[in-house]
């Protein structure tokens, strides 16, 4: 009975050791995770003061971003106000210069031996071509100035397009011919897109092939989220290798001798498309004709009746 007994207690005494035991065990593990909860809160603190230190860098650097872009603003406009009237103020001289050398020139005439006239002839074909510069550029400039976007009959865009250069498709041959498939209505710059088809179409009339009448076709397809257009000629065609320069302003692949311009024409193009949230490119081969390609987008109706400045 005695040895009952002494075996009960040491069964108990063994489960209240294996009990403490555990309950060390517990509060051990409690500790590890207590330690490694305040590990992780210390971090999280720590990421939480990283963030909030970059989120007060991009907020002071957004504002220097800002201030930055509203001095462009600023130097951007007053260059802009200069250039137009220092635009203005230099035509008028100019002006002046060859409207007196041809005064000149036509009351000095017997005077004149045959270099001397060739000497006027350049002041005022210079003169006159820096006049015609100086204007275009103004032209290029202007664009993207007081946009008004709204409901735009595309049709009606390239009716007037085409009667402003009637006569230029009358002088360029009685059989020459300007012909266009189904124009679609979308939200455009009326008066912008009237300028984008007359230089596109007065290019094709300028770069015709003398032996053969002129054959412009004007098309309009729809894609995905965008309108494409073409203007396609029977002309003299390019060089691929030049394409992209036809899109810088001034930048011309023949003289002016042999066509007469600035070369602005197509860099007013390419700034009316990005207006219009598209792109602009040519397909051409020499003796074959040019194809130009442009597009507008499809997702316009935002600025709508908006004026953009």
């Amino acid at each position: 009975m005695n040895r009952g007994i002494a075996s009960s207690a040491a069964d108990a005494a063994q489960n209240r050791r294996s009990h403490t035991k555990a309950m060390l065990n517990i509060l051990e593990d409690f500790v590890q995770e207590k330690a490694r909860l305040e590990s992780l809160q210390e971090a999280t603190l720590n990421i939480l003061d990283d963030f909030d230190v970059a989120r007060k860098n991009v907020e002071r650097a957004y504002l220097q971003l800002q201030a930055a872009a509203e001095e462009l603003e600023r130097s951007n406009t007053e260059l802009e106000q200069f250039f137009y009237v220092a635009s203005h103020d230099m035509q008028e001289p100019l002006r002046m210069v060859a409207n007196y050398t041809e005064l000149l020139a036509r009351r000095h005439k017997d005077k004149l031996d045959p270099e001397s006239e060739k000497f006027v002839a350049y002041i005022i074909d210079g003169a006159t071509h820096m006049q015609e510069l100086i204007k275009d550029l103004l032209l290029y400039a202007r664009v993207g100035k007081n946009q008004i976007f709204g409901p735009t009959d595309c049709s009606a865009a390239l009716r007037s397009a085409l009667a402003n250069l009637k006569i230029a498709i009358k002088e360029s041959g009685g059989d020459s011919k300007v012909t266009h498939g189904p124009m679609p209505h979308l939200t455009a710059d009326f008066s912008q897109l009237v300028s984008l088809f007359q230089n596109l179409v007065s290019n094709a009339i300028k770069y015709r092939r003398k032996s053969v009448p002129a054959a412009i076709r004007i098309e309009a397809k729809r894609l995905r989220k965008e309108w494409e257009f073409s203007v396609s000629d029977n002309g003299i065609g390019i060089d691929m290798q030049y394409a992209n320069r036809l899109f810088l302003p001034f930048q011309r692949l023949h003289t002016r001798l042999e066509y007469p311009g600035t070369g602005i024409g197509l860099a007013i193009c390419k700034k009316i498309v990005a207006q219009h949230g598209g792109r602009i490119w040519i397909e051409s081969e020499p003796g074959k004709g040019t194809t130009c390609r442009f597009t507008i987008a499809d997702n316009l109706g935002s600025r709508e009746g908006g004026a953009i400045q």
